[in-house]
């Protein structure tokens, strides 16, 4: 399962998540704003923002995370026009309490906006100490839990995910669909990510199955799910299962059992494209699952690239995207608040547009593909702005 619910950072590089063209004029918000009304502020001078990354916990993992946040943030702020960026950047070691006293001395030093932690224990934490002090958190976390008051999550939802896909796949006619999950906090939240989306899309949910998160418990229940999707119709199996989980066992066992793929299309919660040797799997072939569009992601591996030398940690982006929805309302003229950050009309990102919501959780625009003949195949591109359909 996605890796948001474990704190393990181990967990992070399964968090995979440009129109430089566009990151050039600052990442411009398109339309005209709402959620609520933006403040506007003075920006003759330089917006101050505090960047908190895991650096000093003393695990080589952590510091490669904390380097590479912080050379996106870095570019993104190199990348603006019209708009000055003074970037501090705070070291959290990965710990809760360290999270706060950061918060604490960025906010004392003069913090307009704060980007991360990364880990959702540590983002809490610091969200904790800044509640009223007028200071919005934007983490590097899609835990929705933590999510809420001066918290946002940068990180890819459940919800986000699920709705994307059940829309589609409801659209494409596999509108009868059955849930498979795991029985663990993971695998209930996607569960009701799932059926939260399958009813705002107008499907319908024929059945719910589950199985215990574990070799022997996939083995036993691939029978039952195939007889169950066959009794009800099923036209589409919406799997939680992640690459790093259950995804390459159970799909193969669901085929192995008699599963026509062709009456029954396999749907991912997740991305199935990482790693990309799942995409010679023989039971996710003709699968869909929803990604950040591919081709913005490419240009900002490349430009990180060329700028650094080695290739991005798969969540740096998220730091781009915050430097850059910054950077955006600032050169409007607009504060940082929650009215500003919250704009309908979102931003442009790395991976395409998104946009923060006033609970504290995020909406991304996203492709969808299929993995055929072991290839990732676009058949339905992200969306370029929030005001049309495919979201």
């Amino acid at each position: 399962m996605l890796s948001a619910f474990r704190m393990a950072r181990k967990s992070l590089g399964r968090f995979i998540f440009v129109f430089f063209a566009l990151f050039a004029a600052a990442c411009v918000p398109s339309g005209n704003g709402g959620g609520g009304t933006p403040g506007k502020s003075d920006r003759a001078k330089p917006v101050q923002v505090a960047l908190l990354v895991p650096g000093g916990s003393g695990q080589a993992s952590d510091q490669i995370l904390a380097d590479s946040l912080t050379n996106a943030a870095r570019l993104a702020a190199a990348d603006l026009s019209g708009v000055k960026i003074d970037l501090r950047v705070y070291q959290t070691g990965g710990s809760p309490a360290q999270a706060s006293a950061m918060a604490l001395q960025a906010a004392n030093e003069g913090a307009e906006v704060i980007l991360g932690p990364v880990f959702a224990q540590e983002a809490n934490a610091a969200g904790v100490a800044l509640a009223g002090k007028g200071i919005n958190l934007l983490a590097f976390s899609n835990n929705v839990d933590i999510a809420g008051g001066n918290v946002f999550v940068l990180g890819p939802t459940f919800d986000n995910s699920a709705r994307r896909m059940a829309s589609y796949a409801v659209r494409q006619g596999k509108n009868r669909i059955m849930i498979v999950h795991e029985r663990n906090a993971a695998g209930e939240a996607g569960k009701r990510a799932i059926q939260r989306g399958i009813t705002a899309s107008g499907g319908t949910v024929v059945a719910v199955n589950s199985y215990e998160f574990s070799q022997q418990g996939v083995s036993s229940a691939a029978p039952g799910i195939v007889s169950t999707a066959r009794e009800t119709g099923a036209s589409a199996l919406f799997l939680t299962a992640d690459t790093a989980g259950a995804l390459p066992l159970l799909s193969q066992l669901l085929i192995d059992n008699g599963l026509d793929r062709n009456a029954s299309k396999f749907l991912g919660l997740t991305r199935w494209d990482v790693p990309a040797q799942t995409l010679g799997l023989p039971g996710v072939q003709g699968g869909w699952f929803t990604l950040p569009d591919p081709n913005l992601y490419a240009q900002f591996q490349s430009r990180y690239q060329s700028a650094y030398g080695a290739a991005p940690h798969p969540i740096a982006g998220l730091a781009y995207d915050g430097v850059a929805a910054i950077g955006a309302l600032a050169r409007q003229g607009s504060d940082m608040s929650t009215g500003s950050l919250t704009q309908n009309a979102g931003f442009v990102g790395v991976s395409g547009i998104f946009r923060l919501r006033a609970n504290g959780t995020n909406e991304r625009g996203l492709a969808v593909a299929e993995i055929r003949n072991n290839q990732v195949v676009v058949i339905d591109p992200a969306p370029r702005s929030f005001s049309g359909a495919g979201l």
